[in-house]
């Protein structure tokens, strides 16, 4: 994938960023992030990719680490809300197991690039980012964890350590950001359906 391809994928992501410059600046941030590291990268290559100047970013964005921020927020919100949908739906824990990993693994497919970031820059923010984002965190391990212990209730999975079985699970899926390429040879919807199915035998449930 072009430079200029990810970059509009990453704009479609932040597409309900408002003003378009406050846009930008996110998906500019997002590609220097991924690409050099949040604390090699300073603001002047963020308002560069940007087409703007770093005098403009900070009408926007008072910090680096604010823009940090965003990125992370947006991203730990859209998991919860993709745990929750999935922890919330009818039907027997194997079906929601199935939906939430198929979901999650497809979303860090997707949007591999802001999703390496979120993921692997979390160290990066200030105390109260890191607290309040780590508390998203933990709201979708607890929603995943009550699926996984629904099924080892009603003997469709056999766990013997819910907890350690959560982290395994929610491990698997978010490093599908480090390795997944556009131009490889499975697609996000195939990579969904894989880790799905593998997930299902790891828990011994029906695949």
């Amino acid at each position: 994938m072009s430079a200029a391809e990810r970059a509009a994928e990453e704009s479609g992501e932040w597409s309900g960023v408002t003003p378009d410059a406050a846009r930008r600046l996110v998906s500019a941030a997002v590609q220097a992030f991924a690409e050099r590291g949040y604390h090699a990268t300073t603001t002047r290559d963020i308002a560069g990719r940007a087409g703007m100047s770093p005098a403009a970013l900070y009408i926007h964005y008072k910090t680096k680490e604010e823009l940090l921020y965003r990125i992370s927020s947006t991203g730990h919100e859209k998991a919860l809300r993709i745990m929750g949908a999935a922890a919330e739906a009818q039907g027997s824990a194997t079906d929601r197991l199935r939906d939430a990993v198929r979901t999650f693994a497809r979303w860090h497919a997707e949007h591999h690039t802001t999703a390496r970031v979120i993921q692997y820059e979390l160290q990066a923010l200030g105390p109260d980012h890191y607290t309040e984002i780590a508390g998203l965190r933990r709201r979708t391990d607890r929603l995943l964890r009550q699926i996984i212990q629904d099924g080892a209730d009603s003997g469709e999975f056999r766990v013997d350590d819910v907890p350690g079985t959560t982290l395994a699970v929610l491990s698997l899926c978010v490093d599908v950001a480090r390795w997944f390429s556009a131009d490889g040879p499975r697609t996000p919807d195939e990579v969904g359906a894989l880790y799905a199915d593998l997930v299902l035998r790891m828990v011994g449930g029906s695949v």
